[in-house]
């Protein structure tokens, strides 16, 4: 039953008749794992404890860094550099401490994704990559657990409802994965600020119509919408089956399905201080941003060769040196390293961990 303090927080759920002590109820007892705690996350992440979801758990193994600020509005200022599961965690419950807040500071993989999943009721995806998105979806559908996507690009987004009673899956869209070239995300393209709100509100109202059985769920549709010209458009699609997943429930997860994060957790990585040790230390030092990324670092004479560069100039870089690769975040350079270890044998590469988007340097 619902407490009398719970009770006043949901008045208005108890007052609609598609909800009520009922529906209510089904919130209250539902889990609902997010994966991923940035710009989708965020919105998610609110409107669904707000709601009295009973039981939130949050994957994320990153932090907070001041370039989320403008987007990830669950975070503050004071936010940065702390791991976002566990901001997150302490402001969903000083919203409303009536629901359990798990959380897994982890990067979600082959290894760990069953048992994590296997878990929660429903999954909702709020990932910034393929990978993962592949990921996620193979595994709802082998373990039949209903799967909330978005994603957003820019001044566009969209929204899907995957493996809903046996319907259509995230591969039924994009069968395999596109190669690493095309794979971008907000560290390289940009975003508008609001669009993650706005997209992640419907992902969440999503989850909320599976939970109260309510309203038309997005099962085969493709929902899409533009903050420039506020248009919507929804496109209908059908289940078709991929042989991946009898692969998956003959127990075969195999991580080379899983495309470019193959691999990455085994690149050597170094630590802001220990960046500006190398760079004092005089190692080699490739910049794999695009040229009009900010701020510029001349002073460390890094080769400049964005990403989609790399494999075309690799004769540029001296393959005997320790080299130490980065971006403004810190993926693109381990997909440059993934990248440069495929074409050619280096004595040592680096990655910079987070990247150089919240370092300051003195010129």
């Amino acid at each position: 039953m619902l407490t009398k303090e719970e009770q006043e927080i949901y008045n208005r759920h108890l007052q609609l008749d598609e909800v009520g002590l009922e529906g209510q109820l089904k919130l209250k007892s539902s889990k609902v794992l997010v994966i991923g705690a940035g710009g989708l996350g965020c919105p998610v992440l609110q409107y669904l404890s707000a709601a009295g979801v009973g039981e939130i758990g949050v994957v994320d193994f990153d932090t907070v860094d001041k370039s989320n600020l403008h987007r990830q509005i669950l975070y503050s200022y004071n936010s940065q550099g702390k791991k976002k599961v566990e901001e997150s965690k302490r402001r969903l419950e000083e919203n409303n401490p009536f629901n359990s807040i798990q959380t897994y500071s982890e990067r979600i993989t082959t290894e760990n994704a069953m048992d994590l999943i296997g878990a929660y009721d429903i999954v909702v995806d709020c990932s910034d990559n393929y990978d993962t998105r592949y990921l996620v979806n193979d595994c709802c559908v082998t373990l039949d657990k209903p799967m909330v996507y978005a994603a957003i690009y820019k001044f566009e987004g969209q929204v899907s409802v995957f493996n809903y009673k046996g319907g259509p899956t995230y591969r039924c869209l994009h069968p395999e994965s596109p190669n690493s070239d095309s794979q971008e995300n907000c560290s390289d393209t940009g975003v508008l600020g609001i669009l993650p709100g706005i997209i992640g509100s419907f992902q969440a109202n999503e989850v909320l119509k599976l939970i109260l059985e309510i309203g038309e769920p997005l099962s085969g549709v493709l929902f899409q919408y533009s903050a420039l010209t506020n248009r919507l458009d929804k496109f209908k699609f059908t289940r078709k089956e991929h042989e991946i997943y009898d692969q998956i429930r003959r127990g075969e997860l195999n991580p080379d399905n899983y495309g470019v994060s193959c691999g990455l957790d085994e690149i050597q990585e170094i630590t802001d201080d220990e960046f500006r040790e190398a760079c004092a230390g005089g190692v080699q030092l490739i910049d794999v941003r695009n040229l009009d990324e900010l701020p510029r670092l001349d002073h460390l004479n890094a080769l400049r060769i964005p990403l989609l560069e790399l494999e075309s100039r690799v004769e540029e870089i001296d393959k005997t040196k320790s080299t130490v690769v980065f971006c403004q975040s810190g993926k693109r350079s381990k997909i440059a390293i993934q990248t440069l270890m495929k074409t050619d044998r280096f004595e040592r590469l680096i990655n910079l961990k987070n990247g150089v988007g919240s370092l300051e340097f003195a010129n």
